[in-house]
């Protein structure tokens, strides 16, 4: 297998992953994986479809990825990492559809409206 190349995306967050055989070293934007995602929840987001297909340590990953926060980010990561998995071995799919990593997130920012504040909260009314 040569390298893979996938895209996950989440709200706002875009990201493109190229992945290889290797020893579980994983780059974001150039950099380690534990010094982009400082928290242990995101980083296990990240390795999570690993640890579902069973695969940990296995392959190299380099992503580069932009756009909304870290949290998004780290969710496109983890969307894109599950794609690669089943292109590279299918007998993983049903493992990493049932741990919810294959879907989408189709929750996006609501679009602010004219004549209000927000997307749903008003101007103060005072009927005075």
């Amino acid at each position: 297998m040569e390298r893979l190349h996938t895209i996950g995306r989440r709200k706002k967050a875009v990201a493109r992953i190229y992945m290889k055989p290797g020893s579980g070293v994983i780059k974001v934007n150039g950099r380690e994986l534990e010094e982009y995602f400082p928290t242990l929840s995101l980083k296990n987001a990240v390795l999570e479809p690993f640890e579902v297909s069973g695969k940990e340590n296995s392959f190299d990953v380099e992503a580069n990825v932009f756009g909304g926060g870290v949290k998004g980010q780290a969710g496109a990561i983890r969307l894109a990492i599950a794609r690669a998995l089943q292109t590279d071995d299918p007998e993983a799919r049903p493992a990493l559809k049932s741990a919810g990593h294959l879907t989408r997130d189709p929750r996006m920012v609501e679009r602010k409206k004219y004549g209000r504040r927000k997307a749903r909260r008003r101007f103060q009314f005072s009927k005075r």
